[in-house]
């Protein structure tokens, strides 16, 4: 079992994420962090409690973290995932809050309490993960491994320079590539060709309650076809978690623009000079064939178990 500690902003994606997560067998999420990104911390929030109950992940802590980024004003995806942040997906309200307590000091306990055992997956703005190095350093060590969905090393998304998660937190991710650890970088180079197909849907369709989730989810910010459709982003993390291999990975010395006036968030990726030091591995393909029947089969696992 590999033990994950997720980071989140949901999020669209983020569901599909937790929910690949969920149906893994090999996987075991021993908390939720939550981070002000897509949407509002208190609905980051309330998203990740009603997702907990939704896929059924017991007591699996959801603690709230950072409302907004560390200097900026706050950017928001409404456009995307919709004023509640899941879209057109519908889920049943919590009924259980979240723990007491900030989502830094959960991650620094967590993973002092068992050090080399939990890997670190952040899918939202980096300023959780960049307030806690901060805090203890030693978090960079204690992590398993740290991976993280964003960045590009090719083109933005939100704007030509930056990928959402970077823009929304620039400071915070330039801190996070140079906390002393290898990022893991799952981005946009990759994830825009995690596509929903109009035969990913079809497969999604038969999943009794859980396509409540998914067929809403993956068709609520684009058009499905049978070449093409919205990209899932966040669900790379944890597919590279279950199976490395999916992608090809670069290492490569990551750094992130904070002082442009138009290239704020840029990861600025420089493969040449990864034998001098890279400070991350980052993603340059995946197998997309391999990367739906893992997937598939993870929802398919869940969907059998939630009835």
């Amino acid at each position: 079992m590999t033990k994950l500690l997720i980071d989140c902003d949901p999020g669209i994606d983020d569901a599909l994420a937790l929910a690949l997560a969920a149906g893994s067998p090999s996987l075991e999420i021993v908390g939720i962090t939550t981070v002000g990104g897509n949407v509002d911390l208190s609905l980051t929030t309330a998203n990740a409690l009603a997702l907990r109950e939704f896929l059924d992940l017991g007591e699996v802590p959801v603690v709230a973290g950072s409302p907004g980024a560390l200097l900026r004003h706050d950017v928001r995806a409404t456009t995307v995932h919709g004023s509640s942040g899941l879209g057109d997906a519908a889920l049943p309200p919590a009924t259980r809050p979240a723990e007491d307590g900030h989502a830094v000091d959960f991650i620094i306990e967590t993973l002092r309490a068992a050090p080399g055992e939990i890997t670190l997956v952040a899918i939202g703005p980096l300023t959780n993960i960049a307030l806690a190095v901060r805090k203890e350093p030693r978090v960079v060590e204690w992590a398993r491994d740290f991976v993280i969905m964003g960045g590009s090393y090719t083109r933005g998304n939100t704007n030509p320079a930056a990928e959402f998660n970077m823009l929304a937190d620039p400071e915070a991710a330039a801190i996070v590539f140079e906390a002393g650890w290898s990022v893991k970088m799952l981005g946009l180079d990759v994830t825009l060709t995690a596509l929903v197909t109009s035969d990913v849907l079809e497969r999604m369709r038969p999943l009794g309650r859980l396509s409540d989730l998914l067929v809403p989810a993956a068709t609520s910010y684009g058009v499905v076809t049978a070449e093409g459709g919205p990209a899932i982003h966040d669900a790379c993390a944890v597919a590279y978690v279950l199976d490395a291999s999916l992608f090809t990975c670069v290492p490569a010395v990551v750094r992130v623009e904070t002082a442009g006036r138009y290239t704020s968030g840029m990861t600025v990726t420089d493969f040449k000079a990864a034998d001098r030091g890279a400070n991350a591995l980052v993603a340059t393909s995946l197998d997309v064939k391999r990367f739906w029947d893992v997937v598939l089969d993870a929802y398919t696992r869940l969907a059998a178990r939630l009835g």
